[in-house]
């Protein structure tokens, strides 16, 4: 029999012993009730009600739960390594295995058995730096305490060593040996100490991906590869014009096509209403087999009503954008420090210039999608997720079972960038095993995503700076024009209408003394959402841009005006995500290692040209610096630099590929994507009117230096894109005398030239 859990006591471990003396541990609060879905791989023959993270078998293996939504940002990795770190085993006795979605029940309310279970705003690390140690730390100590009593020692003469407890004399047991003791000592009622960093052996150190065989193999599974034998496969047309409904349609020809079982509609929210559900109204055809409901919907007969926004247009967006700059009035003020006005009047140089940012969709590897089981009693999802609970709660409102009777399989999942933070892919999947009566496996193609998703927000920013006589920043206006990220946001949540597109903190607040910022709202009837560091890749650009402008004007080196901006080191308020200050020493550091890595103030004489740019994104400080060129209608990108401090890096391999993917993801943001708008209709359906990079088309390779830090860390998986764009539109303004306001860039460049 397993050691029973007192369901009563509210602790942060939790222990527990399996039939086959496998010792469990895990973080959670005190609840009862089964755990669904636990991976078999940590379950033993009789175990009671836990929700564990480690397995300590008799034989010594270790299996690991990993507790983030793996969406390629490497968590799957990171997170276990923490646990193994204080647990003293090597890695390679570790298996790592994806837990599911763990919602409890408590008497304060719902829980996590694992703790934050979501990936946005790359805080899975930071968020597990220090529990996830913990349990780690805690079952160490649970098998020091077992090892002393084994052999009558106190257990401060011992010590852990790779899945081992040694004695003073040599003398070793295994964990899995002292497994079944450990399981029946209760735990402290205080934190367990926690190594140095000179103790680490595992943290710091260039780590594989956990589950690199099964991806190389084609065994990894994600959200697509889920089946269940008696589901029917669901696809959907879905209304092409902006908050526009369905009129009616004809299916007969479809229902002849062997396999399919039925047609259902399924309406969208009305306009104006929250986004709680689907995300447009649609019809579905649900079939045996995937190439029935394919074939069904090709010979759908739809007809479709015009929304309210159908004569919004990219270009009309633009000149909205442009005329409220324009009158610049009735503006969101969003900061407004010293007096710009008078700093003007006195100004010695003065400079101003507006750039263009357009809408961006995530389209991620691996489009949208869902498997749902609904039955009287339970429910169980698969799938591809960024926010399983706001999966589980939308579940739960949907079909009015218990939470706690939702069981969520999380998968690795094909990207996810901020769009599989929203579920209305879900809801639709809900919808349908709802009226079908059956489970549904719902898919999405390629151009479904492109055409139905939270984009990231069109704006035009006007950036303006004065230089006093010495050739210093002392005034500094950014007025920002944008289709506002905060849109049609369900669960009552009411953010400032500039969220996500102007902050009050970033660059420059709390560097220049007179300082105006300002947020028009250009009203829009797109879709919006959070995009791989939402903020940041929508401003950097201009901000970035427009400082190697000022640079220019005023005949300055771009990165000597960076630094003298920055000042001395010191800390800065921040009130933004990534706070709560910003390290002006920080940000200078990793300006300065980029510069000399790219061989910047060298006299180049090739036609080459170099572009810097730096940026503060969710704690992390990044730089960029590219080198390239322009030949006929072709941009040459010789070399690109990457140099980044995201504090104490758990896996540096890990930190290194996120630089050099989100590197190759800038770039082929910025020379090539955007989303436009044309009789309230996404003109934009697959890749060919949605061009990724071309492997032709990118560097050899991306030269990525970390920072060695102390600083508690922070994530990865965003802060490489930012600083991308302004320091390529940098490096062609060097190169060839032309100024990229608009993004994308190529199109732009090819116009101008």
């Amino acid at each position: 029999m397993s050691a029973p859990v007192d369901g009563g006591r509210r602790r942060f471990l939790v222990v527990s012993l399996t039939a086959s003396g496998a010792l469990l541990l895990g973080v959670r609060a005190a609840f009862a009730g089964p755990t669904p879905g636990v991976p078999p791989e940590l379950l033993g023959d009789d175990l009671t009600e836990l929700g564990p993270f480690v397995r300590i078998e008799r034989d010594n293996r270790i299996v690991i739960g990993a507790r983030g939504c793996e969406i390629g940002q490497g968590v799957i990795t990171s997170l276990p390594m923490l646990i193994a770190e204080e647990l003293d085993v090597d890695w390679s006795q570790v298996r790592v295995v994806q837990l599911p979605y763990g919602y409890i029940d408590t008497d304060q309310g719902p829980s996590n058995r694992y703790g934050d279970q979501g990936a946005g705003g790359s805080t899975s690390v930071s968020d597990g730096w220090k529990d996830l140690r913990q349990a780690g730390a805690s079952a160490r100590w649970l098998l020091l305490q077992a090892a002393a009593k084994e052999w009558n020692l106190p257990v401060a003469q011992l010590r852990s060593e790779a899945g081992e407890v040694i004695a003073p004399d040599g003398r070793k047991l295994t964990y899995g040996a002292l497994a079944r003791s450990a399981a029946s000592i209760a735990l402290p009622d205080q934190p367990v100490a926690l190594k140095k960093p000179e103790q680490f052996r595992i943290i710091g150190k260039p780590t594989r991906v956990a589950d690199a065989r099964e991806i190389v193999s084609g065994r990894a599974r994600y959200g697509i590869d889920a089946y269940a034998p008696d589901a029917l496969v669901a696809v959907i047309v879905r209304c092409p014009h902006l908050d526009g409904t369905l009129d009616s349609f004809d299916d007969a020809e479809t229902r002849k096509v062997a396999g399919v079982v039925d047609v259902i509609a399924l309406p969208g929210p009305m306009p104006g209403e929250p986004f709680d559900g689907p995300l447009a109204s649609g019809v579905a055809v649900l079939a045996e087999h995937s190439w029935g409901a394919l074939k069904g919907r090709e010979l759908l007969k739809v007809k479709w009503k015009d929304g309210p926004w159908s004569t919004e247009s990219s270009a009309a967006l633009a000149a909205a954008a442009k005329a409220l700059l324009d009158a610049n009035t009735d503006g969101t003020p969003v900061r407004h420090d010293g007096d710009f006005a008078k700093a003007r009047k006195q100004a010695r140089q003065f400079v101003e210039a507006r750039y263009e940012v357009p809408f961006l969709a995530h389209a991620t590897m691996e489009p949208p999608g869902a498997l749902i089981e609904i039955r009287q009693d339970s429910a169980r999802l698969v799938a591809s997720l960024q926010s399983p609970g706001s999966a589980s709660e939308m579940i739960a409102r949907m079909t009015g079972l218990a939470r706690k009777d939702i069981e969520i399989q999380m998968t690795r999942a094909g990207g996810g960038f901020g769009r599989r933070l929203e579920n209305d892919f879900v809801a639709e999947a809900v919808s349908l095993a709802k009226a079908a009566g059956r489970p549904v496996k719902l898919m999405w193609t390629r151009e479904d995503d492109l055409q139905h998703d939270f984009y990231r927000p069109f704006g035009v920013h006007a950036l303006s700076a004065t230089l006093d006589r010495r050739k210093q920043v002392n005034g500094w206006t950014h007025h920002c024009a944008a289709t506002p990220r905060p849109y049609r946001e369900g669960g009552g949540r009411k953010r400032p209408i500039n969220t996500g597109c102007l902050e009050a903190d970033d660059f420059p607040a709390g560097l220049v003394a007179n300082l105006d910022k300002t947020f028009f709202s250009v009203p829009s009837g797109m879709p919006r959402g959070w995009w791989r560091a939402p903020l940041h890749t929508f401003h950097a650009f201009a901000v970035q841009s427009f400082i190697d402008e000022v640079a220019i004007t005023s005949k300055q080196d771009a990165v000597a005006l960076r630094l003298a901006m920055l000042g001395e080191p010191r800390t800065i308020p921040y009130s933004g995500h990534g706070g709560p200050t910003f390290d002006t020493g920080r940000m200078a550091n990793v300006l300065k290692l980029c510069a000399a890595k790219i061989g910047w103030g060298e006299r180049r004489s090739d036609g080459h040209g170099l572009g810097i740019a730096c940026h503060f994104t969710f704690g992390g400080y990044a730089a960029h610096a590219f080198e390239v060129s322009v030949e006929g209608r072709e941009l040459r990108i010789h070399r690109a630099v990457c140099v980044v401090d995201v504090g104490r890096v758990v896996n540096p391999l890990g930190v290194e590929a996120q630089m050099m993917g989100g590197t190759i993801d800038g770039i082929s943001t910025a020379l090539h994507l955007a989303i436009t708008v044309k009789d309230g209709q996404v003109q934009q359906k697959n890749f060919p009117d949605y061009p990724l990079l071309r492997m032709a088309q990118a560097p050899k390779g991306v030269e990525v230096q970390i920072v060695e830090s102390t600083a508690d860390p922070v994530g990865a998986g965003e802060m490489g894109i930012p600083s991308v764009a302004p320091a390529l539109a940098n490096a062609v303004y060097a190169a060839t005398t032309v100024r990229v306001r608009k993004l994308p860039l190529m199109p732009e460049l090819m116009r101008m030239l």
